[in-house]
């Protein structure tokens, strides 16, 4: 008997353009039913690859207009998502070194050397609107389904770790109220900029470098073998994120930028530096106390999300060191 579900087209996003033969191929898979190609060696950083498992794991979140809701369970995608994520899992595990030790890995997360530049950084002192909105077009991608991705965890955990990591997901998302949902609170500041808040808007518009670090969470969200990772990739962000947030605050104040803009982030300015000791004492300490080897796992987790961002950071600057914009396909615009 042929399901009977539907897509609704007011909460889903249209197919992307493909941007080589292994994305081509993925949406015309979801497209028409066409069995998908194998994988024929593409860059497991590249924008074809990284566009491919996008879009396959796109249909475990909110899928794409027109396309069934049952192809999430289709065993030649499952397939070749599998093998995806192996080139892109190995290519990680190649550039970054192993590590066991959690507590130093998350000790050097919260130090921050006099000499550090990024994005934020840039944005507080020099940046310019268009770049502020070029920097929430990349971010939409991951914040407009915020705690999503590390939801998937919650199953996979037990006891201490798992209600105190639920407690921070409930902070994620509004603790009951949907208004103040981080979600939410996201699409608010981006109309307040002037972008576009639909979800999974700009999906034909942002890099590889983008694409990646919200995969990285897909993919451990949704493999219990790389639950420690997961929790490493959530640590990075809760242990990281206040300061970023203070600097983007400033910046859309320095830029004239109202309430409704600056909500967000001033947010996760406090609720982050809450959440950084629940994660660090209420998760992962449970955790590892009653599986200690995860240790490396979490440790990889960690660096993985380091080393993607830092790979999205020196995108961005280098683009707007050259007044580029540093989106793939979108004509710049503002002050």
């Amino acid at each position: 008997m042929r399901p009977t579900g539907t897509v609704s087209s007011a909460e889903t996003p249209e197919l992307p353009v493909p941007r080589g033969p292994l994305s081509a191929g993925v949406v015309e898979a979801l497209r028409d039913g066409t069995p998908p190609a194998p994988h024929d060696d593409a860059d497991p950083y590249g924008q074809d690859l990284q566009l491919a498992l996008y879009c396959l794991y796109e249909l475990h979140y909110r899928g794409f207009r027109g396309v069934e809701p049952e192809r999430e369970w289709d065993p030649g995608l499952l397939a070749l998502r599998r093998e995806l994520e192996l080139a892109f899992l190995t290519a990680l595990r190649d550039d970054i070194p192993v590590g066991h030790d959690v507590e130093a890995e998350l000790r050097g997360l919260l130090v921050e050397t006099p000499d550090a530049w990024g994005a934020t950084h840039h944005l507080r002192r020099d940046g310019r609107l268009w770049q502020l909105r070029e920097y929430v077009t990349h971010r939409s991608l991951y914040h407009l389904k915020e705690a999503d991705p590390q939801a998937w965890v919650i199953p996979r955990l037990s006891g201490a770790a798992k209600a105190c990591f639920v407690t921070i997901e409930h902070d994620e998302y509004g603790a009951g109220r949907p208004e103040r949902m981080h979600s939410h609170l996201f699409a608010v500041m981006m109309r307040a900029l002037g972008v576009d808040d639909r979800y999974g808007a700009h999906l034909d518009v942002v890099p590889a470098e983008t694409l990646a670090e919200v995969n990285l969470m897909s993919m451990c969200g949704l493999h219990r073998s790389l639950r420690g990772a997961l929790l490493g990739q959530f640590a990075t962000v809760e242990l990281t994120s206040s300061p970023g947030s203070d600097r983007l605050v400033r910046a859309m104040r320095r830029l004239g930028c109202g309430p409704e803009a600056t909500d967000f982030y001033a947010e996760h300015v406090e609720a982050d530096a809450v959440h950084e000791q629940l994660v660090r004492r209420g998760v992962l300490g449970p955790l590892l106390t009653a599986e200690p080897e995860l240790a490396t796992d979490v440790v990889f987790g960690v660096r993985a999300a380091i080393h993607l961002a830092g790979r999205l950071e020196a995108l961005l600057l280098e683009r707007w060191a050259r007044g580029e914009s540093s989106l793939l396909a979108q004509a710049r615009s503002g002050a």
